[in-house]
């Protein structure tokens, strides 16, 4: 657990207590952040989102995870670069959640499937990155009727 960014011993033993090591009780990582506190609670009516916020919870293994996130925020690690990301578009109270969201992630499925942690450096996260947005770009063009090419 120690090899994830943002996760020391102490850390990594107080989620291991929290949490256990038997994940067979969450059918995926979407309930185990959800069960963490970590997932947005959206309002929905006739449709409509009225409002989307993370549960008030007192849950510890919840509170363990953004202590992770919190002490990544100005690494160079992919999480840190992941949390820069998002407080420039949510604002730092929910880009340091779905920092922790996004560890917990990690964390579940080192320990569903048992793998070691295999970190992206940043330079593979931001090329990633692009290409994700790249492809975005292209969708909204061919839908508008144009295509793009490059400069």
């Amino acid at each position: 657990m120690t090899a994830i960014h943002g996760v020391g011993e102490v850390l990594a033993q107080e989620m291991v207590m929290e949490t256990g090591t038997d994940m067979s009780k969450f059918p995926n990582e979407k309930h185990f952040c959800s069960w963490l506190g970590l997932a947005p609670k959206n309002e929905i009516s006739g449709g409509k989102v009225l409002r989307s916020a993370t549960l008030k919870t007192r849950n510890r293994a919840g509170q363990a995870f953004r202590k992770a996130a919190a002490s990544v925020m100005r690494s160079d690690c992919v999480f840190g670069v992941f949390y820069r990301r998002m407080k420039a578009r949510l604002g730092p109270a929910q880009a340091a959640v779905a920092t922790a969201h996004l560890i917990a992630r990690v964390y579940y499925r080192m320990l569903k499937f048992k793998v070691e942690y295999q970190p992206l450096t940043v330079e593979q996260y931001e090329a990633k990155y692009r290409q994700q947005q790249l492809k975005s770009l292209q969708k909204k063009a061919a839908k508008l009727g144009y295509q793009l090419s490059p400069a």
